[in-house]
């Protein structure tokens, strides 16, 4: 008895689902993707061969550069506490779509009685006015960076119950009196160990 022949046939993958997972993660990425803030300060930083990858959360980075600092807090609900102690601290009122506005900001660097206008300004806006300020007072009469500091360690201890690192970003051309004068201020609040941000030789 003759046997039946099968018809061959090529195997076909419908590739329909894999398309479908493929888009859906692809939209997921993008949407909960946060966009980079561009730093305000032009910074050189000095090069080293040491390797160590600076945390992402309860972390406080200075700027410095060119007679200036600025500084930035990372966490959205730190930014909003320090605001509001530094509001309280400083009798200035910020309205909740300010206060909102704040834990988005990247580093900043202006004196305290300009940040409300600082905070309504665009994007755009704040990039342009950030290359005329003179950054965060830091003299003996008016240190409103040491009450930054303060105010950040406050508000990290409260909400997540540790202590916040600190970072500094200097400029490799930048005087050595006036980082000293930031190294003071880390020390007066007993702040002994901070990190140095460098790129790699």
């Amino acid at each position: 008895m003759p046997r039946a022949k099968v018809q061959r046939k090529s195997t076909a993958i419908d590739m329909t689902a894999m398309c479908d997972v493929s888009f859906l993660l692809l939209t997921f990425f993008i949407l909960t993707a946060t966009a980079r803030q561009p730093d305000p300060l032009e910074v050189k930083i000095p090069t080293s061969t040491y390797k160590f990858k600076v945390p992402d959360v309860d972390i406080a980075i200075l700027s410095i550069g060119k007679g200036k600092v600025f500084y930035e807090v990372i966490g959205k609900e730190v930014k909003m506490a320090t605001l509001d102690k530094m509001g309280e601290r400083y009798k200035i009122k910020f309205t909740p779509e300010q206060r909102e506005r704040f834990g988005v900001v990247g580093a900043f660097g202006v004196p305290i009685a300009n940040l409300p206008a600082f905070i309504d300004m665009s994007a755009e806006d704040r990039t342009k006015y950030a290359k005329t300020t003179l950054g965060i007072p830091v003299d003996s009469t008016n240190n409103q960076l040491s009450e930054w500091l303060l105010q950040s360690r406050n508000s990290v201890a409260e909400l997540h119950q540790t202590q916040m690192r600190v970072t500094i970003k200097g400029d490799s051309e930048e005087e050595y009196p006036f980082v000293k004068k930031i190294v003071d201020i880390l020390q007066k609040q007993k702040i002994n160990k901070f990190s140095l941000i460098t790129s790699t030789e």
